[in-house]
């Protein structure tokens, strides 16, 4: 994981082939996603806690979809920001994601619990990801380096090896 304090940044790859390739994906705007992963940070509803956390999730299709993470005295029941925003993307056809943005009030910036990881490597392996606090500090990384080895079904039970959904 490389641990970064700047506010730029863009994990996209390389562009293939020259400007007019219809297969180059548009940078990732990390900026936008990290203002809207500490938007959402504020809408958290965490009383028990008082650990806000927002997240951005980046659809395929350069929609945002934002989720914050909603706590119950029953701690089980308690939803975290990544699969809130997972949630919100699914509820609303988006299961395609290109960058993930989270946003806490810890430090070094908080990662995923492994519920929001696995969460996340249903729908993509490499996920790029950014964590960021309140004081600026920024570590750039992705699903595969945060969770080398997700659940997945075997053979032995009738499911493909690969599992999971779409990348």
């Amino acid at each position: 994981m490389s641990h970064r304090n700047h506010s730029g940044g863009n994990l996209a790859p390389a562009p293939a082939g020259s400007s007019g390739d219809p297969t180059r994906r548009p940078a990732i705007p990390w900026a936008e996603l990290e203002r809207q992963a500490l938007a959402a940070r504020d809408r958290a509803y965490c009383p028990y806690s008082d650990f806000a956390v927002g997240a951005a999730l980046l659809c395929e299709d350069g929609t945002v979809v934002t989720g914050a993470n909603v706590e119950n005295r029953s701690y089980p029941v308690t939803v975290c920001a990544e699969r809130s925003a997972v949630v919100a993307a699914n509820a609303a056809g988006q299961r395609s994601f290109r960058a993930l943005a989270i946003a806490a009030d810890n430090r070094p910036p908080a990662r995923p619990c492994g519920l929001c990881l696995e969460t996340l490597a249903e729908f993509s392996t490499g996920l790029p990801i950014v964590l960021i606090n309140l004081d600026g500090e920024r570590v750039e990384t992705d699903l595969a380096e945060l969770l080398p080895q997700p659940f997945r079904f075997t053979e032995a039970d009738g499911s493909s090896e690969e599992g999971g959904g779409p990348d």
